[in-house]
C-alpha cells in the first residue's frame, strides 16, 4: 500500500515555480522580485526582459516556468495570469577566506538564494467590475467637485467686536503682607529694658 497523494497547497486557479541556488544575495534578489509582484504576466516579463539587473534573467525563467505549469498542469488561461506572489529566501552560503594584514584571515561570504513565484488566474469579469467601480468613483468625485465649485460661497457676518475692559492692577501679595510680617517679627523678639518701660 503506497502513500496517499499529497494535498495541493495552492488554490485551483494558481500555479507555482521555484528557482533554487541562484548566485545572488536575497536582498538583491528581492529588488527584482519587487518589480513583478502584483503585475500581469506579460508586463512582468517585459520588465524583466529590459531590467539591467543580472539576476533578472533567472527570475524571468522562473516566471516562464510558473506560466507553463499553469497552462499545462492546471489548464489555466495564460492571458489572465497575474504574478500573485514572489517570495525570496536564503539558500546556502559559501565561506571563503581572504588574507588580511598581520597574518590574519577574514571571512568572505558568497550567498545563494531562491525565489518562489506564484501566478494566479484572475477572472476577467471581476477585473472589469473593479475597473468599472474605480471609474464610477472617479466620476462621482469629479461631479462633487463641480457641484462644490458651482455653489456660491456663503459669507458669514463678522462677529461683533466687544471691547475688553482692562483688568484692575493688583498689588503683589508679598508687599501687602510685609508690614504684618514685620509686626510678628518685632513681637517675637525679646524687648530691651528701655522698650519695656
Amino acid at each position: 500500500m503506497g502513500k496517499s497523494k499529497r494535498e495541493r497547497v495552492l488554490a485551483d486557479n494558481e500555479a507555482m515555480a521555484i528557482s533554487k541556488n541562484l548566485r545572488v544575495s536575497p536582498q538583491k534578489l528581492n529588488l527584482v522580485a519587487g518589480l513583478i509582484r502584483g503585475k500581469k504576466v506579460d508586463h512582468a516579463m517585459a520588465d524583466l526582459e529590459f531590467s539591467r539587473k543580472r539576476i533578472a534573467v533567472d527570475v524571468r525563467k522562473c516566471v516562464m516556468s510558473a506560466v507553463a505549469n499553469a497552462e499545462n498542469n492546471h489548464g489555466l488561461d495564460v492571458n489572465d495570469l497575474v504574478v500573485a506572489e514572489a517570495h525570496v529566501g536564503r539558500n546556502i552560503v559559501m565561506r571563503r577566506f581572504h588574507a588580511r594584514g598581520r597574518g590574519r584571515a577574514a571571512v568572505v561570504e558568497k550567498p545563494f538564494s531562491q525565489i518562489t513565484v506564484v501566478v494566479r488566474e484572475d477572472d476577467p469579469a471581476a477585473a472589469t467590475a473593479k475597473i468599472d467601480d474605480k471609474a464610477k468613483k472617479s466620476t462621482r468625485s469629479k461631479a462633487d467637485e463641480k457641484k462644490s465649485a458651482d455653489k456660491p460661497a456663503v459669507k458669514t457676518a463678522p462677529a461683533a467686536k466687544t471691547k475688553a475692559k482692562p483688568a484692575a492692577k493688583k498689588k503683589p501679595a508679598a508687599k501687602a503682607k510685609a508690614p504684618a510680617a514685620k509686626a510678628k517679627a518685632s513681637a517675637s523678639k525679646p524687648k530691651t529694658k528701655k522698650e519695656a518701660e
